[in-house]
């Protein structure tokens, strides 16, 4: 075990930073000091061509210091500032080269990244004014009271009798915590800006966007899961579907895929859901009085896995691109022939990702599986868990076949036309420091999958206690014919999918007809998946660009229309009642003072002028109040439409993510001005 360490910063960012070292944060401290590095050494050569490479190296290291700010983080306000910074400093590699589909796709991005963070924030307020602190320790104490029904609301009262019980303000921050970690680790169904970042962003900047920004995401979501909601059932079985439906639709999205950094990014959302489903699975044993270690270590060897697989596979596709400018497979099928270095370490990380024995991917899904197999067991549906079982199983069999269909393509396969350049390549394809980079991550899955009881067990005792575990149970023969089964299942799926749908149903057939009537050699590798089906233009830009805009236009011309006319009419009503009853008091008085006091003076007789002269004043301040309720009524509206001028044009000239960015600051300020108004 390693011992925890401590370090604060007090009175920085109002509230202070409070950093903390342990087993699990000394892990994966490592595994981005790893990734930085090789990343770093391979941008040597990837960013040799490019003018604005200085801009790509100072935010390459701004997001090292952010992530790395992550990770050490002790407190949820640590974890938020740095957590937006890196999502500002990782937009420019996104943005990059400032091509259209690039400014596009890092607006997407940003949208998320903003729109998540402004979403946690709102979970801090709450769990500032539950628990009066946002360190990782006291929020898993409080909450654990508060699940167990032991603790009354430590905060104020305001979001208390804004939100009901302690328990429900829980829940509602714990959702919105999980709303901002799980769109940065690019969990379903907001996972739309890694398909789409990781293709136009430079393919080393790739590798830590998929390999270790989305862990980021996952550290958050850890947190939560397992200190806020250890042993609660619903969060368990929440976080579990989540994490199925996540590996489900992200293998999916990669079968179909014809880009190859877009499938590897699509691997990535998948592989996200089967470490989920594991955060999820361990929390569920727990609740059952089971030893929920499998699970978790399972969870937390996978991070460490998909962060070195995928930068392994990020760099091969980065050796591609700088060769060829090409991503698609169509244009670069048979590149990696007669390229035994660059087949070796694709193969490794192909391997890896695919969960084959004796390579490190096999372990942690190994571990998983056997998680979900022992709550089947113990659960009260279990008919339901065997089919999560199922769905696990076929998650990693598309895992296969789309890792299959890219080592084929590249490979295997011949290039119609250029395949004797891309031969006479073979010697000059990766200079010697790209080379040694790469080739050093690619030997890290095999060790360490051959080595399984001495370096991925004892990776797993020194990150399990920040999953809240203190033991796994029993000791794991990883290479029995019991665990065996479970990966033979896997592979054999990938097989007949690889030769169903991959070669059958996802390829068309013969290349290209010539004008001169002859065809292409090999297959064609057409975009099968519909172009309407993606859920940024079929749901949310939608929602944000047009329906809630639509209501928002709707109620403000309500507003014009109707409330602002009552209010003119009413602050009208209200002048003339006040002017009758001014004129009436001064009638009794003249009146009065006729009978009494002034009876005996002569031109008392003729004051009921005063009277005609008051009931004439009525009439006529009461016919200019009309012209200038009329005319600030006409203001108003003035108002209302140069507002909406204005908003037309804000929205034609502000990207969208700012946009995003003021919406959500104005739900925030306007949910703290709520509170604020309940007290």
């Amino acid at each position: 075990m390693v011992a925890v360490r401590s370090l604060a910063v007090p009175g920085l960012c109002g509230q202070g930073l409070y950093f903390e070292v342990d087993g699990f944060r000394l892990v994966y401290l490592a595994v981005a000091v790893l990734m930085w590095g090789a990343s770093g050494v391979f941008s040597l050569e990837y960013m040799a061509h490019y003018a604005k490479r200085k801009r790509y190296y100072l935010f390459f290291w701004a997001t090292f210091l952010a992530t790395a700010g992550v990770f050490l983080s002790a407190d949820f306000m640590t974890t938020f500032v740095f957590f937006e910074a890196m999502s500002f400093t990782s937009y420019v590699w996104v943005a990059f080269d400032e091509r259209k589909e690039s400014l596009r796709a890092a607006e997407t991005y940003l949208a998320v990244a903003v729109t998540g963070g402004m979403v946690m924030l709102m979970g801090l307020f709450l769990l500032q004014d539950l628990c009066g602190s946002l360190a990782f320790g006291r929020v898993a104490e409080v909450a654990e009271g508060i699940l167990a029904g032991s603790k009354s609301l430590q905060g104020g009262a305001g979001m208390a009798c804004a939100l009901g019980s302690p328990k429900k303000q829980l829940y509602v921050a714990g959702g919105l915590l999980l709303f901002g970690f799980g769109a940065k680790a690019g969990c379903f169904p907001l996972h739309i800006w890694l398909p789409k970042a990781h293709p136009v962003a430079p393919a080393p900047a790739s590798a830590l966007l998929s390999g270790i920004l989305t862990k980021a995401g996952v550290f958050g979501m850890i947190v939560v899961s397992c200190g806020m909601f250890r042993e609660d059932p619903f969060w368990g079985t929440g976080m579990a579907l989540l994490g199925l439906a996540t590996m489900f639709v992200g293998a999916l999205l990669a079968l179909f895929s014809v880009n190859l950094k877009r499938t590897l990014a699509c691997s990535s959302v998948s592989q996200i859901g089967f470490i989920v489903t594991g955060i999820g699975v361990g929390g569920l044993l727990r609740v059952a009085g089971e030893d929920g270690g499998l699970a978790v270590r399972g969870a937390m060897l996978h991070m460490v896995n998909h962060s070195l697989f995928k930068l392994v596979l990020f760099l091969c596709a980065a050796v591609v691109f700088m060769n060829l400018h090409q991503l698609d497979l169509n244009e670069i099928r048979g590149f990696g022939r007669r390229k035994p270095l660059l087949l070796f370490c694709f193969l490794m990380g192909a391997l890896g990702l695919g969960g084959v024995p004796l390579w490190s991917g096999y372990v942690s899904k190994t571990l998983l599986h056997e998680g979900i197999a022992e709550y089947a067991a113990v659960a009260a549906f279990p008919a339901f868990w065997h089919a999560a079982e199922w769905v696990f199983l076929i998650s990693g069999g598309m895992t296969a076949a789309y890792m299959a269909k890219l080592f084929f393509a590249l490979f295997v396969e011949r290039h119609p036309t250029r395949q004797a350049e891309f031969d006479a390549m073979s010697g000059n394809y990766m200079k010697v420091p790209s080379s040694a980079a790469l080739v050093s991550a690619s030997l890290l899955p095999p060790l360490l999958g051959m080595s399984a009881h001495g370096s991925m067990d004892r990776l797993a005792d020194m990150g399990q206690a920040f999953f809240g575990q203190a033991g796994h149970g029993h000791k794991v023969a990883y290479f029995s014919l019991a665990n065996l089964k479970g990966s033979l299942i896997s592979l054999a799926i990938g097989v007949l999918l690889y030769v169903v749908v991959v070669r059958g149903l996802l390829t068309g057939g013969k290349g290209n007809l010539h004008r001169d009537g002859a065809r292409e050699p090999g297959v064609r590798y057409p975009d099968r998946w519909p172009s309407w089906l993606d859920l940024e233009w079929l749901l949310y830009r939608p929602l944000l660009e047009v329906v809630l805009p639509g209501i928002g236009g709707a109620v403000c011309g309500f507003v014009d229309r109707y409330l602002v006319p009552a209010a003119v009419a009413a602050f009208l009503q209200a002048s003339a009642v006040l002017c009758r009853a001014m004129d009436q008091t001064a009638d009794f008085v003249v009146r009065a003072a006729r009978g009494t006091t002034h009876s005996q003076i002569p031109w008392v007789a003729d004051s009921t002028r005063h009277g005609k002269t008051s009931d004439g004043t009525v009439p006529v301040f009461a016919r200019r109040a009309r012209e200038k309720g009329a005319r600030l009524g006409k203001r108003i509206l003035g108002i209302g439409e140069a507002v909406q001028r204005n908003g037309r044009l804000v929205e034609e000239s502000f990207s969208f993510g700012l946009m995003l960015f003021a919406a959500g600051l104005c739900l925030t300020l306007g949910y703290l001005l709520l509170v604020f108004v309940r007290q």
